[in-house]
């Protein structure tokens, strides 16, 4: 039985402790943790709020650049549309000046032509005019000369 006197006797001298340490750790829990544990939360509903306004503006940078790459896509598309039209009228440019070129050298040529066949004619005219005389100057000439082939004469 003294065990039990001795425990009884222990357990009395360890109830001020036991008092002690529970008042420690309320007051712990209401000066120490309490608040932590509220900056903790505050933190983490921060934490989510900015990161919900990085997810919007995050959001919104996309839709920006995309409506500037779509801007950018259609001042592309206005740009080649534009460079297409002047290539266009420019080949446009260069088939009327070489049709006219074309024309221009075909009337040339034609004029060369009526005036190539003018000379021809006239030169056709005066080798009628003078075959005559030139008939007849061949044929003295070869009457003249008795060496001849023709005439059967020795070279």
């Amino acid at each position: 039985m003294e065990i039990v006197h001795q425990l009884a006797e222990l357990f009395l001298e360890a109830v001020p402790t036991a008092v002690i340490v529970v008042l420690f750790y309320l007051f712990l829990r209401w000066a120490f943790f309490q608040p932590i544990q509220n900056a903790m939360a505050e933190r983490t509903r921060r934490t989510d709020g900015v990161r919900a306004d990085a997810a919007e503006l995050e959001t919104a940078a996309k839709r920006d650049l995309d409506s500037y790459d779509q801007g950018i896509r259609k001042a592309l598309a206005e740009i080649y549309a534009e460079q297409e039209r002047a290539r266009q009228a420019a080949l446009a440019e260069r088939a009327k000046l070489l049709k006219s070129l074309l024309d221009q050298a075909r009337g040339k040529v034609a004029a060369s032509k009526k005036t190539i066949e003018a000379e021809v004619a006239s030169s056709r005219a005066e080798l009628e005019r003078q075959i005559p005389m030139l008939a007849e100057e061949i044929t003295q000439m070869i009457l003249e000369n008795p060496s001849s082939p023709l005439q059967g004469g020795a070279p």
